[in-house]
């Protein structure tokens, strides 16, 4: 099986690359290594596969590592890009597609709309006509748990009523689900939805709440806590994540084409929710340091509190989140350390 993953560079697209080609899959990876963020980081990640920066700087050019040999290659290209992007997709010959590549951020969306646009909606739109033009067996696309907005019912199900997003991020994310699943409709191509839960690990992005603590506390500088500290997240460490993704990419999607059941939407979390407090005390432990907290109101676009009703995906493809939140923190810290030393 020949696989695409798209946002290769990123935080989770890193560590299912990593997943699959220790499965011995053949695996491609996109990514236009964006400044959203340092991409030092970025390029970090690509050397983990054995992709140096040199080769990975160049747009459309492919680069092999020497890491996984012909196992592994990258590739940086936009999927905004109408003309490359097809040609890519006649040239590669995949089988099925991982699209994790997106403008992430719900507080960058209320600065540079635009962005969003450009990436989250036409970029997904080139990847959907891709996979309807050359054969794709199926997608698998990161939706998130923002498409929930201010969602009263606990927990978040796949059932509830996601009609009112309160971030243009999360607007379109719920775009990319009705797009999947006009596609499904229309053109017969298995698609997957996930919703992620704020995933947090090793490698993971600066701009999320776990390093900007890390950091902060790290350098006896005060973090800012909003809604004065009385948030709830159902925080998911990235191995957890990135397994449940596999599974659903390489699993058989035969059983659904018999059964015209094309298009799926599951919840991909931790289940259950952390008390953002007890999340900065474990942080804390760790690095064996107090924080000073700066207690601020909630943040436009933000939510008081998020937990996943998984309960379909551990039916359809037994899975299991298996990693706590001490356990997660301690190898987070620790990479936080290690890397930033």
């Amino acid at each position: 099986m020949k696989i695409l993953v798209t946002g290769a560079a990123g935080f989770i697209g890193y560590h299912v690359c990593e997943m699959l080609l220790r499965d011995n899959f053949t695996v491609v990876g996109l990514d236009n290594i964006n400044d959203y963020y340092d991409v030092n980081l970025k390029y970090s990640r690509l050397k983990q596969l054995g992709i140096a920066k040199g080769d990975a700087e160049r747009f459309h050019v492919k680069a092999f590592g020497d890491r996984y040999g012909s196992k592994y290659s990258f590739v940086r290209m936009n999927l905004e890009d109408r003309d490359a992007l097809p040609k890519f997709f006649m040239e590669e010959k995949f089988d099925v597609v991982c699209n994790l590549a997106a403008q992430a951020g719900v507080r960058y969306s209320l600065e540079e709309p635009n962005i969003y646009i450009d990436s989250n909606i036409v970029g997904f739109l080139n990847l959907l006509e891709c996979c309807r033009h050359h054969a794709i067996k199926h997608l698998v696309y990161a939706s998130s748990s923002s498409v929930y907005g201010n969602n009263k019912k606990i927990p978040f199900s796949v059932a509830d009523n996601v009609d009112h997003p309160i971030s243009l991020y999360a607007a379109t994310k719920k775009s990319n689900e009705l797009m999947a699943h006009t596609y499904s409709h229309l053109f017969h191509i298995p698609t997957t939805g996930l919703r992620f839960f704020t995933v947090y690990g090793p490698w993971g992005r600066p701009d999320m709440a776990p390093f900007l603590f890390t950091d902060a506390i790290s350098k006896d500088q005060p973090i800012k806590v909003f809604n004065h500290g009385k948030m709830e997240r159902d925080f998911t460490f990235v191995t957890d994540i990135a397994e449940g993704v596999c599974k659903v990419l390489t699993s058989s999607v035969a059983e659904r084409k018999r059964n015209s059941d094309l298009y799926k939407l599951y919840n991909i979390g931790n289940n259950k929710a952390i008390k953002l407090l007890d999340f900065i005390h474990e942080i804390e432990n760790n690095l064996k340091k107090t924080a000073t907290k700066e207690m601020l109101p909630i943040q436009p676009g933000d939510v008081e509190k998020t937990w996943a009703d998984i309960d379909t995906l551990v039916a359809d493809y037994e899975y299991k989140p298996a990693t706590s939140i001490d356990s997660g923190v301690e190898q987070y810290v620790a990479w936080f350390k290690q890397f930033y030393n």
